[in-house]
């Protein structure tokens, strides 16, 4: 296993939902029903986002814990959804965003 927060992260999640890391290209993580990409860095979310587009099943930001209002609040209005590290699903891909209040 690599020693980066990002292959972790990767590693994990691909190990959990039966996915292989590293892909050929495009998201990091791709299952017969989600494409995910993972993202550590705030600055790096919408580069996140773009490595999505394309993608007919459903879109997740997977980000470290501490990132997942960041992540939220930059998906909003966007059909991605966002997960934790664990791949807790914290904002539903796909669906209309209403904001709470």
């Amino acid at each position: 296993m690599s020693n980066t927060q990002h292959d972790r992260i990767a590693e994990a999640l691909a190990k959990k939902k039966a996915a292989i890391y590293p892909p050929n290209k495009g998201a990091d993580v791709v299952t017969s029903s989600q494409a995910i990409e993972v993202e550590v860095d705030e600055g790096k979310l919408s580069e996140g986002m773009q490595q999505l587009q394309g993608y007919r099943r459903p879109r997740y930001l997977a980000v470290p814990t501490d990132l997942v209002g960041a992540a939220k609040e930059k998906t909003r209005g966007a059909r991605v959804g966002v997960m934790d590290e664990t791949g807790r699903i914290r904002k539903q891909a796909g669906g209309k965003n209403k904001r709470k209040g």
